[in-house]
């Protein structure tokens, strides 16, 4: 285990050597690559999340929740002209607010904290290599959501499977673009909940500073259509710091954010969140076409 952890930082390492310049011009080469989702860096996101969330049954009064998101990022060459990137979601809940009633006369919830690991998401990204010199990359395929929360709160219960599109534009100093899911429901896993119909819209823009720093932003608008009027829609705004170094011989970028809800759901919603990214980069293990 160890020796096979020590082989992943050293080629990591020889990653992070083989662009071109010296030193912080390479972390941030690695840096704008992981702030594009299509790119060919592989990588172990870890995203921990501290939310506030208030809305009309908790009479305007912020509830705090807290979770992490796990997503390593493995993209592969599918064939020679085109590649795959796969980004599954791993979420762990380390607490969130859950109404639990509503007192009729105040209408006012009680709220319960529950915790667990919620669906996770599936994103399989098709694109075409992109052409030397080329400033737009696209790519697209089918997405899903696994029934797999540990509380019926923290899931839907149902098998969800849509499309998935992303576009990115990038320069030497600007990588932008927007990473959008939908998903429907096709099938149970457990109790008889509604069906769902729902997506989200991640998009991103980020500014390469010198010394591998980045500043951009990148909030995740969510839309559910089977909520009712005035609960559809979430959309943050906000401003995320970036930086690339390296902890030891590893490269890792950093990334904190700060995002608030301008428009989100009239009962209960997402109002402010602040976010803390710790991006490891790994070294390609399939380097060879799949096809």
């Amino acid at each position: 285990m160890v020796l096979t952890l020590g082989g992943w930082v050293a080629a990591a390492s020889g990653q992070e050597s083989a662009g071109s310049g010296g030193g912080q011009g390479n972390l941030a080469e690695l840096g704008a690559k992981l702030s594009n989702p299509l790119s060919d860096v592989w990588a172990l996101f870890t995203e921990f999340d501290f939310n506030w969330s208030e809305g009309d049954i908790s009479d305007g009064e912020h509830k705090f929740g807290s979770a992490m998101l796990f997503q390593p990022v493995l993209p592969f060459k599918f064939t020679d002209d085109w590649k795959l990137i796969t980004r599954p979601i791993v979420p762990v809940v380390f607490g969130t607010p859950v109404p639990d009633g509503i007192n009729e006369s105040k209408g006012r919830a009680s709220f319960d904290y529950k915790n667990g690991l919620g669906d996770i998401q599936v994103p399989l990204l098709f694109s075409p290599n992109p052409k030397p010199g080329s400033r737009w990359m696209f790519g697209g395929g089918p997405t899903f959501v696994l029934p797999t929360a540990t509380t019926d709160e923290l899931g839907s219960d149902k098998w969800q499977a849509g499309p998935a599109l992303v576009g990115v534009y990038k320069t030497e100093k600007v990588t932008t673009g927007a990473l959008g899911q939908y998903w429907w429901s096709f099938a149970t896993q457990g109790n008889n909940k509604p069906d769902t119909s729902n997506g989200s819209i991640l998009y991103f823009y980020f500014y390469n500073l010198p010394n591998a720093w980045q500043i951009g932003t990148n909030p995740t608008i969510t839309y559910n259509d089977k909520a009712s009027s005035g609960n559809k829609w979430n959309v943050p705004v906000g401003l995320t710091v970036a930086k690339t170094t390296k902890f030891g011989r590893l490269p890792v970028k950093f990334q904190f954010g700060i995002q608030k809800s301008v428009v989100r759901q009239d009962d209960f919603g997402q109002d402010w969140q602040v976010k803390l990214n710790i991006i490891p980069v790994l070294p390609a293990l399939v380097k060879e076409p799949l096809f």
